[in-house]
């Protein structure tokens, strides 16, 4: 007989908590392999093709392409050694059903045929204990017991300015650990001096989300407590800048997936860096007839690759811009290696693919491996490690067509070189008047690291070496 198991999403690393349902790769009914893909997600970070670890007949799939799911909750029901023929009816919701956490469980008799891939959160290991998981009558999965203390009658939670509730609060636990997987909601919590402990979690068996804390945080607000203990009165609304009107009937896009992501991080640089950026104008005549030299004597270089060999020549007479701050320890950390970090629009929004090791590529290596990380951007295939760990970003943000810019810092680095579009323009060349190819380059720092001092020298070097390539061969 045919056993019915769940395999649940599993973390995706780099402290993912959901991801959403792109497109479904099979269908209910559909014969699967071990490791064969059954979903594709949109994470974040990237797009992922999810493969199973089970191989059998799919019963049931959780979820309609285009729905948010979270770590840990099922995305496909599969009967373990069936066929097309003799699968029996789904032991799960049908499609489409919320279902609680719990993955694709142990294999008690070690019989059954598994994943030799290994994801975080599944894949080749020993068996595990079955549990039997707790499905209440309106269909909200409930905490696991051993995740989250449960306190009796608790207090009903306080509604927030969005009408939502918050998370309840329970009695908090000296000891246990607490479910929570996402460093991102451990740190919100920690700035807003939230205790998590003091969290019931709304995600799969118990797990605290980020909403969990965002809605503790303004139930903490909206009804703070006076000098007696007693509840004091929520503070008046602000007026609305627009009409209810235009909310109740403007167009609603859910900041979530990349989008979502994106504005998280540059609200976080904004609240976090005190931000400063100079600019200045340079010649870059020689440089684009240096780059037409280098491409007749062999393969192609990008003016992004020529650009970013100045960078890192730049960066390593000025280390304290690859630099990061500890807020909590009150520290600045220079950075011993350059992983760059370079700005690329592709269909799905902005983003920050990774060249690791700038520093050891000449101009040739890093025109090869900038040209491999844009297409696997512009095709969804980037992996979390290719989008992230970077020191410094470069930003040609004269693809648009525009002269300047003050681009945000890509937190939590310390800053940014921005590069304006190369256009003709009267220049006092040999102290005469003429038409050169001229670009507009900024630096946005946080002032934190350095003053402007250092910031101005670092600018200054990399437009000497845009104004007279010749300078490269010093740190060549």
């Amino acid at each position: 007989m045919a056993e019915v198991r769940e395999f649940a999403l599993p973390d995706l690393g780099e402290g993912l908590t959901e991801a959403e349902i792109v497109r479904w790769l099979v269908s209910v009914g559909d014969v699967v392999a071990v490791d064969q893909p059954v979903v594709e997600v949109e994470t974040a970070k990237a797009m992922v093709e999810v493969p199973c670890p089970y191989g059998g007949v799919v019963t049931a799939r959780f979820g309609e392409e285009g729905a948010e799911v979270p770590v840990g909750a099922p995305l496909v029901a599969v009967a373990v050694g069936a066929s097309a023929g003799t699968a029996g009816a789904p032991a799960a919701p049908a499609e489409g059903g919320g279902g609680g956490g719990g993955g694709g469980g142990g294999d008690p008799a070690g019989t059954s045929e598994k994943s030799g891939n290994v994801l975080v959160g599944y894949g080749t290991g020993g068996p595990t204990a079955r549990r039997r998981r707790v499905r209440p009558a309106n269909g909200v999965p409930a905490p696991h017991p051993a995740a989250v203390p449960v306190a009796p009658a608790p207090e009903p939670s306080a509604p927030t300015a969005s009408g939502r509730s918050a998370a309840p609060v329970e009695t908090p636990s000296a000891e246990g650990p607490v479910p929570v997987i996402s460093p991102l909601v451990r740190r919100l919590a920690r700035e807003h001096g939230i205790d998590l402990r003091r969290i019931a979690g709304s995600g799969p068996q118990g797990l605290i989300l980020r909403a969990d804390v965002e809605c503790a945080v303004a139930a903490a607000r909206t009804v703070p407590a006076s000098a007696d203990g007693a509840a004091a009165p929520a503070p008046a609304p602000l007026p609305a800048p627009v009409s209810a009107d235009a909310i109740a009937h403007g167009e609603r896009i859910p900041l979530r997936g990349l989008r979502g992501t994106v504005a998280d991080k540059l609200s976080t640089s904004r609240r976090e860096i005190p931000d400063a950026t100079c600019w200045v104008d340079a010649d870059a005549t020689e440089l684009l007839a240096a780059r037409r030299a280098m491409n007749a004597a062999g393969p192609k270089i990008s003016l992004m690759a020529v650009l970013a060999r100045i960078c890192t020549a730049a960066l390593a007479r000025f280390p304290e811009l690859n630099a990061t701050v500890d807020t909590a320890a009150r520290e600045i950390v220079r950075l011993p290696g350059i992983h760059l970090g370079f700005a690329a629009q592709t269909d799905r929004g902005l983003v920050v693919p990774v060249v690791r090791d700038a520093h050891d590529r000449n101009a040739a290596e890093l025109s090869e491996e900038i040209a491999r990380l844009t297409e696997s951007a512009r095709a969804g295939r980037l992996t979390p490690a290719e989008l992230t760990g970077g020191t410094f970003t470069l930003n040609n943000y004269g693809v648009f067509g525009v002269d300047g810019s003050t681009p945000i810092i890509n937190h939590p680095e310390a800053a940014m070189l921005g590069v304006g579009r190369v256009i003709p323009r009267p220049w006092v060349h040999e102290g005469e008047l003429a038409v050169r190819q001229v670009v507009q380059l900024s630096c946005t720092f946080d002032h934190r690291v350095c003053d402007g001092g250092t910031a101005g020298g670092f600018l200054r070097y990399v437009a000497d070496c845009v104004e007279h390539p010749a300078v490269l061969l010093r740190t060549l």
